[in-house]
């Protein structure tokens, strides 16, 4: 499949919640075929992205889903008309791969972002350094030649944070990630005292596990989770590997992710208590 044809994050988004209303609302794909006088697989090519929607259109299927509320129709009509935009990450070409691309779709539009991170700080919250130092350090995964404009393209990323209405950031962190000396002590340092400014701005929440508290929920790896709308409930789950990236949006899997951050937070230290380990490993360097 071609770049062109391939689904945007935001057409899978708009698919996946138009399959959700349909669902609720009782009806099948040949009640929606009907409502707008085309074929079931054109309803199916809709719900999973792979075709955009009209205008006209979309308002028929929000009436026959009984969608009345003005905010969610609208919220609906922004992501179909924003379908087909191009991100800001399209101009770095190839060196943003569909998998990244992907992430950064949900990651710009996002409300809410929580994410669990045991051995690597918040990409939201490294400084260049830290994540110049990351790259470096895994060659099997990132090109030489393209470490230059990874590390921009990070740093761009941190606009969601502090653009207006910013994005609500609430990151748990375990502590080996805060005491890996990533690029050797001054680095480390910089980083520990950048992360202790952000964790004191109104929009960034921060926890940090504690070794001490033995086992916990976070066995299962680092994830993040993007709630669109007003309420933080997640509307997606990214998980990175190696060579991969994976994009979940079945409620069950995002639930279960869900609980696994509510175990988190409960078990780690509270923010100001966060902020007073930061700062007190930073001092030990």
């Amino acid at each position: 499949m071609t770049d062109e044809s391939r689904p945007t994050v935001r057409g899978r988004r708009l698919g996946s919640e138009l399959r959700r209303l349909r669902e609720s609302a009782g009806k099948s794909t040949e009640d929606a075929a009907g409502a707008l006088k085309c074929s079931r697989a054109k309803i199916s090519r809709i719900e999973t992205g792979a075709v955009g929607i009209r205008r006209l259109d979309l308002g028929v299927l929000l009436d026959l889903y009984g969608v009345a509320e003005p905010r969610d129709r609208d919220a609906l009509e922004r992501l179909a008309r924003d379908s087909k935009k191009r991100g800001w990450w399209h101009d770095y070409g190839d060196t943003v791969p569909p998998a990244y691309a992907d992430f950064l779709g949900l990651e710009g539009d996002a409300r809410y972002i929580r994410t669990w991170q045991p051995l690597v700080l918040p990409g939201l919250l490294q400084t260049e350094d830290y994540t110049r130092a990351l790259l470096e350090a895994n060659p099997a995964a990132v090109r030489p030649e393209r470490i230059d404009q990874l590390v921009k393209i990070r740093m761009e990323r941190k606009e969601v944070l502090v653009k207006p209405d910013p994005a609500r950031f609430w990151a748990i962190i375990w502590e080996p990630a805060l005491r890996c000396p990533v690029g050797g002590v001054d680095v480390r340092r910089a980083q520990l005292d950048y992360l202790a400014e952000a964790a004191q701005l109104p929009n960034i929440t921060l926890q940090i596990v504690p070794l001490d508290v033995g086992a916990t929920a976070g066995a299962c790896g680092a994830f993040v989770m993007f709630g669109f709308t007003d309420s933080p409930t997640p509307g997606a789950v990214f998980l990175e590997t190696l060579t991969s990236s994976h994009y979940l949006e079945q409620e069950a899997e995002i639930d279960g992710y869900g609980l696994v951050f509510d175990y988190l937070r409960s078990s780690a230290l509270n923010p100001a208590q966060s902020l007073d380990m930061i700062t007190a490993i930073a001092a030990e360097t």
